[in-house]
This record gives structure tokens, C-alpha cells and sequence, in this order.
């Protein structure tokens, strides 16, 4: 019998048909996906690929145990950053020789602003979004400190909006393209466009949008960039993150980190630093191979699929949810802050609700798995390459359950663990 479910505006939505007729399908059965559960956690870790388990065993019994030193040739080691690079770059709209694999969105952030602010050293100002995922303000704020005279403005602060800071002191602005709390997308070439209309450069955190929103980096004009791989690209926990140079900035940009895979001739161990002329010179030191093994897998997992395609399953996917959900959220005081307009909104559903721990909580005890930011903020990840409109369809009914019936009150679910 065909799963059909009702909205409250009472339009038959057929679950089933959605899922028959879905063209990126085939897809989940590229992902281990523990049985009977819906996983909307995408966002805050990626579901390991099944390739990943072979080229993890390889990488361990073939490159390591028996190639040991030569490896660092003979499988590419010394090359994955740039390999690898190149795939994540294509995913994100860069042509190649622009992107590397390395370190972690932290360490890649400094070095973005600092890069940023070589090619702008007159300029006394860095601004930021407020509302930034910490890390990134925690960075800018360790920049800022370590150069006298110089100063972080942020969105929300010290103005209503980033357009308000922008101004002829500006050096770089950094800024994500996803907004980890409430899902909300900027509009890439528009901001950017603005920004160096002004004369700044602009660093674009991708940690929320690649793998799931089309990214168009040298189409917008972007300057500099960074993400993880380890969300909507499934590469793994603390998989090695990504930064981009635009190609016109590498002869002349900076970075502090100046390591020896940086070294425009890394070998040849010469007593001074000298940078590679290319993206290169956004590189340190050795990077952690086995974690960048993983890549592979992950990247393989969507890359030979339309980035189109992605998108407009995301925006029907997380539509469906929001539209599911809306009138449970609308009776016991929970508001959907992601917005409805698909333009405005990455492939999350962030919901306000003052008790939202708990809910998540026993949403997690129905084996539907979303995660929480406090103070009130429960976050589903709509990763359209292994959900189907079944597993939303479920994680709805689940959800619209535990605030009808009350579950997120019990004990078990009110009581915080150190991980949420």
C-alpha cells in the first residue's frame, strides 16, 4: 500500500512516488548507514562512505605496512593536497591549482585572514559576523591581538548588518555562506561584489554549503576561502579541511604558517624561507595521511553527480520537513527559524524551541538523529545524497510525536551530556 501522508492544509503528499521517481536514489547505497535510522546530522558529521572501508584497509596493509617511506611517492602522499584539492575545488566552482587539502578549518582561517590582510596592509579593520561560528571569531580575535592597530567589527555588534562595517578601513571580510545556527544562505556574488566594491577582500567559510548548495567561487570572485570535509562531503571525523586562493592573489599573498611544504623547493632544505609561487605556499607542514585517505571516498561518493541536482532534492526535501512540522511547532511554541524562501536557506531546518535539548534527545531514543546548539536551537542536516523522502517523512511524524506526547520530558532526555 502506497505511505500517503496529509499536510494541514490537507494536500496528499505520496511519499512513496517522490522516493520511485527520485533520480539521486541510487546514492544512499553508497553510505553505511546504521539500520533503522534517519540521520539529519549531516551537518555536524558526515556518515562514513562504504569505499572508505577499502581504501582505509589499503592505505594501512598496502601503503603504509608494506610501501612505508616510498609511499610518499609511489601513492601520491606528498601530492594529496594538491590531488585532493582539486576535487574539493571543483565541487566549489574553483578551476584547479587554487584549493589544498590541509590542517583544520581553525588553522586555515588564520591563515586566510592573514593572507587577506597582506594584500591589504594599510587597512586597520577586519569584520565578522557576530553570530559566526565561534571558532571563527575565536581566530579573528587572534589576529587582531597580534596586530597593533588593528580592529574587529562585527555584525550584530557594532552594526545591524555586515553592509553597515564595510568601509575604505576594511581589510577582509569573513563570512560564511551558511549560517551554522539557523541555516540561513547569503548570496556569494552579491556580498562579495559589495565587498571589494569597497575595496576588502573577502574570506567565505563553505563549512555549511559545500556538498549541498552549488558553490561558484571563481564565478563570484571570491578572494580567499575555507571548510571542512567532514559534514555534507563524509570524510571522516577531523578529516583535513580546505583552503582556496584565487589565482590572481598567490605571487603576492602571505601566510604566517610559513612551513616547509610551503617551500617553493621543499627539498632542496635551504636555510631561508622561500615561498611557492603557487597554492602551494598556503601549505605547513606534513599533513596527517591517513585522515586525508579517507578524502577519496568521501569526494567520490558525490562527485560524478550534478551539484543542481543536489540542490533541488535539499530544497524539496527540507521544504517537506518544514511543512510536515509546522503546525506541531506552531502549538507548542518551537519556531522554525530557517527561512522558507529556498534562495535564503542551505540544507538545514533550525528549529527555537526552549526546551529543545530534550527533544533532541528523544528524538535520538526514536532513532532519529539531529543535534542541538545552545541555548535553544535543535539543527536537522538534510543531506539529499543518502535521505530519502521516507526518511523525512519519518523524522516528521517522529518529531510532531515527542512535542504532542510530551517525551522530551522524561529524565532520561533532560539531563545534558558533555557532546550534544
Amino acid at each position: 500500500m502506497t505511505p500517503v501522508i496529509t499536510n494541514a492544509a490537507g494536500v496528499a503528499l505520496d511519499i512513496a512516488r517522490r522516493d520511485e521517481s527520485d533520480p539521486l536514489a541510487r546514492l544512499k547505497q553508497r553510505f553505511h548507514l546504521p539500520a533503522d535510522m534517519v540521520y539529519l546530522a549531516g551537518n555536524s558529521l558526515g556518515p562514513t562512505p562504504v569505499a572508505a572501508f577499502a581504501d582505509m584497509e589499503a592505505a594501512m596493509r598496502r601503503e603504509w605496512a608494506e610501501g612505508l617511506v616510498r609511499s610518499w611517492n609511489d601513492a601520491g602522499w606528498f601530492t594529496l593536497a594538491e590531488s585532493l584539492g582539486d576535487r574539493v575545488g571543483a565541487l566549489a566552482g574553483a578551476a584547479a591549482g587554487q584549493t589544498m587539502v590541509c590542517d583544520s578549518v581553525s588553522v586555515n582561517v588564520y591563515k586566510a585572514l592573514q593572507a587577506g590582510r597582506s594584500l591589504r596592509p594599510k587597512r586597520t579593520t577586519i569584520v565578522a559576523e557576530g553570530g559566526s561560528f565561534p571558532t571563527d571569531l575565536y581566530v579573528a580575535e587572534g589576529v587582531v591581538a597580534g596586530a597593533p592597530g588593528m580592529e574587529l567589527l562585527l555584525e550584530g555588534v557594532d552594526g545591524a548588518r555586515i553592509e553597515d562595517l564595510v568601509d575604505e578601513r576594511t581589510a577582509v571580510v569573513l563570512v560564511n555562506h551558511v549560517d551554522y545556527r539557523t541555516g540561513e544562505l547569503r548570496d556569494m556574488a552579491a556580498m562579495t561584489r559589495f565587498i571589494h566594491d569597497r575595496g576588502a577582500l573577502v574570506v567565505w567559510d563553505l563549512c555549511h554549503s559545500i556538498g549541498v548548495v552549488p558553490v561558484e567561487l571563481d564565478r563570484a570572485g571570491a578572494d580567499l576561502a575555507v571548510g571542512c570535509t567532514y559534514k555534507y562531503l563524509n570524510c571522516g571525523p577531523g578529516a583535513p579541511a580546505f583552503i582556496y586562493a584565487a589565482a590572481r592573489h598567490q605571487a603576492t599573498l602571505r601566510q604566517p604558517l610559513s612551513g616547509w611544504w610551503g617551500h617553493a623547493a621543499p627539498f632542496a632544505f635551504e636555510r631561508g624561507y622561500r615561498p611557492d609561487n603557487g597554492a602551494r605556499r598556503l601549505l605547513c607542514g606534513t599533513q596527517p595521511i591517513l585522515s586525508m585517505r579517507t578524502l577519496d571516498a568521501g569526494l567520490a561518493a558525490i562527485e560524478d553527480v550534478d551539484m543542481h541536482a543536489l540542490r533541488a532534492k535539499s530544497i524539496a526535501i527540507t521544504d517537506l520537513f518544514m511543512t510536515l512540522v509546522e503546525d506541531a511547532c506552531r502549538t507548542h511554541g518551537a519556531t522554525i527559524v530557517t527561512p522558507r524562501d529556498p534562495a535564503r536557506r542551505g540544507s538545514q531546518v533550525s528549529i527555537a524551541f526552549e526546551h529543545g535539548y530534550p527533544v533532541v534527545q528523544a528524538l535520538m531514543a526514536r532513532g532519529v538523529v539531529g543535534d542541538f546548539r545552545a541555548p535553544d536551537m535543535m539543527r536537522f542536516g538534510f543531506s539529499p545524497a543518502y535521505l530519502s523522502y521516507a526518511d523525512v517523512h519519518r523524522a516528521a511524524s517522529a518529531f510532531n510525536a515527542v512535542l504532542e506526547g510530551g517525551d522530551w520530558r522524561d529524565a532520561r532526555f533532560t539531563a545534558r551530556r558533555a557532546v550534544t
